[in-house]
């Protein structure tokens, strides 16, 4: 039988409150906690701590505060710009390209609940991973739902909610998030 660790990173339903993952969810909220504790201009310190949250050495450039449930989970390009106050649910992958720009608060949710009440009420949950990739922007306080992609080069305006994938190249905008025109247009 899989344990509720297996069960999450497979994106099936689990129990958020197993020891284990309690245990993972603890150790990245501190490692959140000392990033913001952290003076901006120590590099090597914020390397450092980042390679320890997210398990892989990074060049991400992350502002504080920023919160994720597990850090393991989250993947990261080449020269990434993660602005202040985000919030990553990295249940499953979340998947980050080389290049990309991710604006102040701005929430990644590759988490999710149950639809049906009486799983719900059992603590049940699931996730479906999220991928942001190369050369992507996403705009201040987009909410990027799970399973979803933004792709390639993709701008989503500031406040939206991605509720479906984005193709390459465009840009789009609203709630739900819907493309508008390419990306390259004035």
């Amino acid at each position: 039988m899989p344990s509720d660790k297996e069960k999450m990173l497979a994106g099936a339903l689990y129990d958020a409150s197993d020891a284990t993952l309690t245990e993972d969810r603890v150790r990245a909220s501190r490692l959140c906690r000392a990033l913001t504790a952290l003076d901006p201009a120590d590099r090597a310190a914020r390397s450092a701590l980042l390679a320890e949250l997210f398990r892989a050495e990074t060049d991400a450039d992350i502002q504080a505060p920023f919160h994720c449930d597990y850090g393991y989970n989250v993947m990261l390009g080449r020269n990434v710009y993660v602005n202040v106050n985000c919030v990553f649910l990295d249940v499953t992958p979340i998947r980050i390209g080389s290049r990309a720009l991710v604006g102040p608060g701005v929430h990644i949710y590759a988490a999710s609940h149950p639809l049906d009440a009486a799983e719900r009420r059992l603590g049940l949950e699931f996730g479906a991973p999220v991928t942001i990739e190369d050369d992507a922007w996403i705009g201040g306080g987009a909410i990027i739902c799970p399973g979803t992609t933004v792709g390639r080069g993709s701008v989503i305006g500031a406040g939206s909610v991605v509720t479906r994938s984005i193709p390459e190249g465009m840009f789009a905008a609203g709630n739900p998030c819907r493309v508008i025109r390419p990306a390259t247009a004035p």
